[in-house]
């Protein structure tokens, strides 16, 4: 029993850092590096959607089953993540240069990105700041709700946030 709570906590603790983390640097790109109107911009405009598109209003809620997918792929290195010394700042190099530079094809800002795209250097690197935020939150995260796992006002702050998340993202969807 007490197997089956370690591994349902583990997964809230990812679901719920990844989604607050993605939430949180997705607000800081919209507001701060004012990503309506870069996603407006023909170099950016034809591959991804506009801010107020109804889905891009629902990506936060969505976020919950990329956490899920998430959880599942760090299932079997969870023990060198979340009990090894330096753990979690190794998952987070791990994430940056997976999820960011080196990934398997060619995406904005990435090694094949550079390389195999027409899209100008500038651009390439206009997501970095959101990645990195994201990943210093989303490791920020764990490593409270890991440090305070046993405290119930953690439990008790991620549930609610992650209502609050869930409630705008589904009426912003609605109200779009």
């Amino acid at each position: 029993m007490e197997k089956r709570i370690g591994m349902i906590q583990y997964f809230w603790q990812i679901i719920y850092a990844h989604t607050i983390a993605y939430f949180v640097a997705g607000i800081f790109a919209l507001l701060v590096m004012n990503y309506r109107d870069l996603f407006a911009t023909d170099v950016i405009s034809s591959f991804m959607k506009p801010v107020d598109e109804p889905i891009v209003a629902l990506g936060p809620v969505l976020q919950i089953f990329r956490g899920i997918l998430l959880a599942l792929v760090l299932l079997p290195l969870r023990k060198v993540f979340f009990e090894e010394k330096n753990g979690l700042m190794k998952l987070g190099v791990i994430i940056l240069g997976l999820s960011l530079l080196s990934t398997i094809g060619p995406t904005m800002g990435s090694f094949e990105g550079y390389i195999y795209t027409k899209i100008p250097y500038m651009y390439q690197m206009l997501g970095y700041p959101e990645a990195i935020l994201y990943v210093l939150l989303f490791i920020g995260i764990l490593h409270v709700s890991i440090k305070y796992a046993h405290r119930r006002i953690i439990t008790l702050l991620s549930i609610l946030i992650m209502a609050l998340i869930c409630f705008l993202g589904i009426m912003s969807f609605v109200m779009a």
